[in-house]
């Protein structure tokens, strides 16, 4: 469910500056994240941007988890 799920983020040179973005489109995982952090509901989210499905939801957040989640090695 992982891999299909970060199948959906796609990082393209010419979109958004190489940022990851949702299936290709112009938005941003960074743009789901602030949404999610600023108190919107999935389904707020979902009715705020209607080219969204709630996996790509579900991919953001998994994205972010992966990308923050790296071995700390103590001095």
């Amino acid at each position: 469910m992982n891999e299909l799920l970060l199948s959906r983020i796609t990082i393209d040179p010419e979109k958004c500056g190489g940022h990851p973005c949702i299936r290709g489109m112009r938005i941003r995982v960074i743009d789901v994240i602030e949404l999610l952090s600023n108190g919107l509901t999935h389904q707020q989210i979902l009715e705020e941007l209607p080219d969204l499905e709630e996996d790509d939801i579900k991919a953001a957040l998994k994205y972010a988890s992966a990308r923050l989640n790296h071995p700390v090695l103590a001095a």
